[in-house]
């Protein structure tokens, strides 16, 4: 075991990254260059550092310096946008269904009062925070 690792009894004195977060971290370099931010040497040499790195520190420096960490270019992306609106097409898509559902139940139950409101407000509510992070501007995702 390397000093750098953590010691089994000790606390976690750097955490391991995954494939997927190396992978998240190229998709925002790539990002960055397509829009220029970047060059494509120094593009091709950040992404060469993501792929080797063993931990989430060493992954973080690699994006710092890009506005909203880089993340904001990746959400301009045209995959991501498409992505986005198909998402939030069956998010809609679901959030109607169980209006249905709920709208019929409370015309069988025979309650005085329109019930469903309540968890249709939730429903809906999800749908707007969903909407507006899927904008340009995502928030940022805070690594532990």
């Amino acid at each position: 075991m390397h000093p750098e690792d953590a010691t089994w009894s000790g606390p976690v004195a750097r955490l391991r990254t995954s494939d997927t977060e190396r992978e998240e971290i190229a998709e925002i370099l790539r990002a960055a260059m397509a829009e220029g931010r970047l060059s494509l040497d120094e593009g091709e040499e950040r992404l060469t550092t993501a792929y080797a790195a063993k931990f989430r520190d060493e992954l973080d420096v690699l994006t710092r310096d890009l506005p909203h960490g880089g993340r904001q270019a990746l959400a301009r992306m045209p995959h991501r946008r498409a992505a986005t609106r198909r998402s939030l097409q069956r998010h809609a898509s679901f959030i109607l269904i169980v209006a249905g559902v709920l709208t019929g139940l409370w015309v069988l139950s025979g309650a005085p009062f329109f019930w469903p409101v309540f968890p249709l407000f939730f429903l809906v509510m999800g749908l707007i925070r969903h909407a507006r992070e899927g904008r340009w501007e995502p928030r940022a995702h805070p690594r532990h």
